[in-house]
């Protein structure tokens, strides 16, 4: 997904070959092939000289509530390995919300996007102005891209509120159709629900905002448009009307959050429910207490990966890919999935930007096997892509998973990072 967002674009080729993928990583509509989130490279995200620090710093507490379920179940299309959650979505400063089922929850990018047709039609949600127009975006991910209108909310989950925040209103009827810049970016048009597998993406990744100061400097292509009636075209975003990761917005437990799911079965799990933890540090149900801490690069959120022989630099922990991702001759493939006769172990490390490597083992099995089954979470679902090593959903389970957004203070120093 983006910059901060769409540091993922490892994962296109995958899914552009495919019949339909998820927005922020999923399967084709018969469960039996997909791929993970990602999207073009971009520029940078806001970042500190101490980004990658490991110096502890005081951590504010919190005492409001923050835990927000998650499920793994079946998902529009019959989409295997989707995170699903739901969020309250909010007139700015009023009572009036609708509260929206199967948002895909994403550590792979940054910010809430919805369906428009997900949201009641009594609830109308203002636009952001940019320039003469209105201000729309270009989400390009893996599997395709979601065009859609800036709007501003409230964004509610658990007992917290992201205030008067921007996010993205995909298949706005208000907009003219995407430009051709973002319609031909690759993939699927993600523009309803046949095709993102979603109501909407929920993006709590590891940067406060979609693209950064890349995009508040300059009218990067596939990106910020303003639209008339006329048309629309490219733009710059000023940080504060970028689609922002509604953690970051929190007014506590503002630094990242953990996934904690439970272990599956090697058959897979017909269905599965966990949490999604708002804050790192913060409260004592957030304790960071793995040592297997991986800091990420501080403007791409990159980590690397070595396994098999083979080295990934470009690597990252994403619950918006429905899968394990990488290039291997190791094992056979059918379609995109790998498919060994039986299933296989392998080992990795995954090392951080300060040279510090972290020792993991994970399974791969067969494919068909696990389609061909009634479940719909599975720990050793593997694909292939053409480039990097993406640690999808099935990495999740059995683990406390954390995110660290950058420049935020936690008591492992300040993010971006992942620990596990």
């Amino acid at each position: 997904m983006k910059s901060a967002l769409r540091f993922h674009a490892l994962l296109l080729i995958v899914c552009a070959a495919l019949v339909g993928c998820g927005g922020g990583g999923g399967s084709s509509s018969s469960g039996s092939s997909g791929s993970g989130s990602g999207s073009t490279p971009s520029a940078s995200a806001p970042t500190s000289s101490t980004g990658a620090s490991n110096t502890s710093a005081n951590v504010p507490q919190s005492t409001t509530p923050n835990v927000q379920p998650v499920t793994v179940g079946v998902a529009p299309g019959n989409t295997r390995n989707m995170l699903m959650t739901s969020v309250t979505v909010c007139l700015a400063g009023t009572s009036n919300c609708a509260t929206i089922d199967d948002i895909q929850v994403d550590t792979g990018s940054n910010g809430l996007r919805i369906l428009a047709s997900a949201l009641p039609t009594t609830l109308s949600l203002p636009t952001i102005a940019a320039g003469s127009g209105v201000s729309a975006e270009c989400a390009v991910f893996g599997s395709g891209y979601a065009w859609g209108s800036i709007r501003t909310a409230d964004v509610r989950m658990a007992g917290q509120q992201a205030s008067s925040i921007p996010i993205q209103l995909i298949a706005d009827s208000g907009l003219p159709g995407a430009p051709a810049d973002c319609a031909n970016s690759g993939g699927a048009s993600l523009l309803a629900v046949s095709s993102l597998h979603a109501n909407g993406i929920l993006g709590v990744g590891l940067f406060p905002v979609d693209c950064g100061n890349g995009c508040a400097n300059s009218a990067l292509p596939r990106w910020y448009y303003s639209c008339t009636t006329n048309g629309c075209s490219a733009t710059a975003q000023p940080l504060a009307q970028q689609v922002t990761n509604p953690v970051s917005s929190f007014p506590l437990d503002n630094n990242g959050v953990v996934i904690d799911l439970p272990a599956v079965a090697d058959a897979g799990a017909a269905s599965v429910s966990g949490s999604l933890i708002f804050g790192i540090g913060t409260q004592s149900n957030n304790t960071l207490t793995s040592t297997n801490v991986v800091r990420a690069n501080s403007a791409t959120g990159y980590v690397t990966t070595n396994s098999g022989g083979l080295t990934y630099a470009v690597s990252y922990l994403d619950s918006g890919s429905n899968g394990l991702f990488f290039h291997s001759t190791q094992f056979p493939l059918c379609g995109f999935w790998y498919c060994p006769t039986s299933t296989q172990s392998a080992n990795a490390s995954i090392t951080g930007i300060d040279g510090v490597s972290r020792s993991v083992s994970f399974d791969i099995a067969n494919s068909n096997t696990l389609f061909a089954s009634s479940n719909n979470a599975f720990d050793n679902l593997a694909g292939n892509s053409s480039l990097g090593f993406g640690w999808g959903l099935p990495f999740f389970y059995g683990k406390r998973i954390y995110t660290a957004i950058a420049t935020r203070n936690t008591s492992a120093g300040q993010g971006p990072y992942y620990a596990f």
